[in-house]
């Protein structure tokens, strides 16, 4: 999936991954060596995060159901919890220094777009 901006029609990331089950969500990003450039981990459901485990800080994003971004936090360091926001349905970790690129800020609307089918002709 990518990541979009709904207002200005902006891909954030280019690759993002769903983590949607309980498996999936718990091991997060944990003991991954490094997180690539144009990357995402949407996690859903997820009111918060923390960053145990993990080897490099993160940029995070903490959505409502209708993914309108409600905080953000940037460079979330290894051993660290995340925000507590009222209203978090999801979050998306990014790779650091994201947000400030994208110029993302609460009250940005976000969308997760499927890549095209490709079709043989």
């Amino acid at each position: 999936m990518k990541l979009v901006d709904l207002h200005s029609r902006k891909v954030i990331a280019e690759n993002v991954a769903g983590a949607y089950n309980f498996y999936q969500r718990f091991k997060g990003l944990m003991f991954k060596k490094h997180f690539p450039d144009s990357s995402g981990l949407h996690i859903s459901p997820c009111p918060s995060i923390h960053t145990f485990w993990m080897k490099f800080p993160v940029d995070v994003l903490y959505l409502s159901r209708q993914m309108e971004v409600l905080e953000v936090d940037e460079k979330l360091r290894p051993g660290k919890i995340g925000k507590k926001v009222k209203g978090t349905a999801s979050v998306i970790e990014l790779p650091s220094g994201s947000i400030q690129a994208a110029g993302l800020a609460p009250g940005d609307v976000l969308a997760l777009e499927e890549f095209p089918s490709r079709q043989i002709s």
